[in-house]
């Protein structure tokens, strides 16, 4: 009988996937301070994606924006029924633009659909209230 070898990672390879995982780190840490004083939108993270924040779950997005805690996080998203710990890299488009559609809208107002000249006038109304 052969026995079992056991594998080894090559240590060129271990060492690319530390400086990787590093890189977006780094970058993940970066988004989130911009996010933080107002430079990026979490709305446009969740439609854009990028690579550093698709393995980066959505309430640690939501929570980095400034005002934003545990609680409301999840009361937020349990009105759109997802949990904190989903991926925003697994998120469907649909799911993107409900949300990015969520975070940009004041909360509680409705804003009419309808694009006549008299629903803008009404929504710019609605919106200088809030």
């Amino acid at each position: 009988m052969t026995q079992p070898i056991a594998r080894t990672t090559a240590e060129p390879q271990r060492l690319a996937a530390l400086e990787r995982a590093n890189k977006v780190r780094l970058a993940r840490a970066s988004l989130k301070r911009r996010i933080a004083v107002g430079e990026v939108a979490a709305a446009d993270v969740l439609l854009t994606c990028p690579p550093e924040a698709s393995s980066w779950p959505i309430g640690e997005l939501l929570i980095s924006q400034r005002r934003w805690g545990s609680s409301r996080c999840h009361k937020f998203l349990a009105r759109n029924q997802l949990v904190e710990t989903k991926l925003i890299g697994t998120l469907t488009d649909r799911q993107r633009r409900m949300l990015a559609e969520s975070l940009s809208t004041p909360a509680g107002i409705a804003v009419p659909a309808s694009t006549s000249a008299d629903a803008v006038h009404d929504r710019e109304m609605v919106l200088a209230v809030a």
